[in-house]
């Protein structure tokens, strides 16, 4: 007797999770992660902010860019990031799945207000674009000697 309930309830569970999946291909994931390694629309690459008393660190994590098209600028404290990486298909294959980025992308990360617009350096290895903000020499703190 509870033995063909259970296998309703399993059945119109499995029925119901397939819709999802259904609905989630047909609308193409949307700007949501679909793993927890994945990044949501709109977030390549993915970028790693640190600030020391010195200086302020920007990584982005984007394997395959070619140097020549990125546009890197700071305007009002505000660092912009743009750039292009092309990912090679094959026109034969069939995928099943495909995550990697291609395409253009944009990025705009807002600094603190202390940074030193004229000392920024950028370097690209290893698929990590490091970009190096300094703060200027007013704003980092100053020991005072009471005597």
């Amino acid at each position: 007797m509870f033995g063909s309930l259970t296998n309703f309830e399993t059945a119109l569970f499995n029925d119901f999770r397939q819709f999802q999946k259904d609905i989630d291909q047909a609308v193409g994931y949307l700007n949501w992660p679909t793993t927890m390694r994945s990044v949501a629309r709109g977030t390549y690459p993915p970028i790693n902010v640190g600030a020391t008393p010195e200086q302020v660190d920007v990584y982005l994590f984007a394997a395959g860019l070619d140097t020549k098209t990125l546009d890197i600028s700071i305007q009002q404290n505000l660092l912009s990031i743009a750039g292009r990486r092309q990912v090679p298909i094959q026109e034969q294959a069939v995928y099943y799945r495909n995550e990697r980025f291609s395409g253009e992308f944009k990025r705009v990360i807002s600094l603190p207000d202390d940074v030193n617009q004229e000392q920024v350096n950028a370097q690209y290895k290893d698929g990590i674009l490091h970009i190096s903000v300094r703060r200027q020499e007013a704003s980092k703190p100053r020991r005072i000697e009471v005597k």
